[in-house]
């Protein structure tokens, strides 16, 4: 694959050192009930733990003094302007994760237009800091929706991270860069940075994020990230503060929901831990400046001058 939508792909690989490899730490900052398809007009009936659980988080970070990229949902900063405050006022960057949690593809361009300017808008005001970077909601930008790309690059986003190469029942990539890369067209820049896979087989293991990350054991994780960064790459990780969270309230929800949602919750404190004492990380704003400087790979279309 060459292009997405409206861009096309120039594959810049990112020079990391291989004595210091710094790794990227997201975090999708939502409530438990908020990524479990449940309409936003539902939830005030779920018993709200993100405080809490956040605060915890917040020193597990600080043990290691790792700063993380959260992608603050609008309706969480709507009404918990403190604590994307607390988040940001630890050194944090504040990322947008979109308004209402919405599948991005049932989404028409104008209201996607607008959930976006929304929380930006929302964000920035809370911090008073810019906000570079987007993540949809479930990794929701597909072949129906590379619209929203142009959509992220004209309110002056530099970066996405929505575009996960596996195949998964919510979207089809396989044949996307699995590294960090540009989408370049005649009127802008967006660099796309996906949660990391290994190629195993000519297939594109996930392993480093949600359920994923629950699901294979510590070391293996770790083995993942280490043969990541011998390869010269960043591993990208996410979770959500939920994750950390194992007596948050059990609901009935369809298997395909149930089982990647509750499966061993109790396991991400330590697994994080231990990834986090082993492993540099930083935000995923970090990684934006070796992107601009990296040359692209032949054959590539060269880049041009902004």
């Amino acid at each position: 694959m060459n292009a997405l939508g409206s861009f096309k792909i120039i594959e810049a690989p990112v020079v990391l050192s291989k004595a210091h490899p710094t790794n990227i730490l997201t975090i999708d900052l939502e409530d438990w009930y908020q990524g479990l398809e449940i309409p936003c007009t539902e939830w005030a009936k779920f018993e709200d733990r993100l405080e809490q659980i956040t605060s915890r988080l917040l020193e597990l970070l600080a043990e290691s003094g790792t700063k993380a990229t959260f992608f603050v949902l609008g309706k969480i900063a709507e009404a918990k302007p403190d604590l994307v405050r607390m988040v940001a006022n630890a050194g944090h960057e504040i990322g947008t994760h979109g308004h209402t949690h919405s599948l991005i593809y049932k989404m028409t361009p104008k209201e996607f237009a607008e959930e976006l300017e929304r929380s930006v808008k929302l964000l920035e005001d809370i911090t008073g800091r810019p906000v570079l970077g987007h993540r949809a909601a479930y990794f929701s930008i597909s072949e129906q929706s590379l619209w929203a790309l142009d959509i992220i690059a004209e309110q002056g986003l530099k970066y996405d991270s929505s575009i996960y190469p596996i195949r998964h029942y919510r979207y089809h990539w396989s044949d996307t860069p699995r590294h960090p890369y540009i989408l370049e067209k005649a009127t802008s820049r967006l660099v796309e940075i996906p949660v990391s896979t290994l190629s195993i087989l000519g297939h594109n293991l996930p392993m480093f994020g949600g359920f994923y990350l629950r699901f294979f054991p510590r070391a293996i994780v770790g083995k993942g990230v280490s043969l990541l960064n011998r390869q010269g790459h960043p591993a990208v990780i996410y979770l959500h503060p939920w994750e950390l969270d194992p007596k948050q309230p059990k609901i009935s929800l369809p298997y395909r929901l149930r089982l990647p949602h509750y499966w061993r919750l109790g396991s991400t404190r330590g697994k994080l831990r231990s990834l986090l004492r082993k492993f540099k990380f930083g935000p995923a704003c970090a990684i934006l400046p070796a992107l601009k400087n990296a040359n692209p790979v032949i054959g590539a279309k060269p880049l041009t001058a902004h």
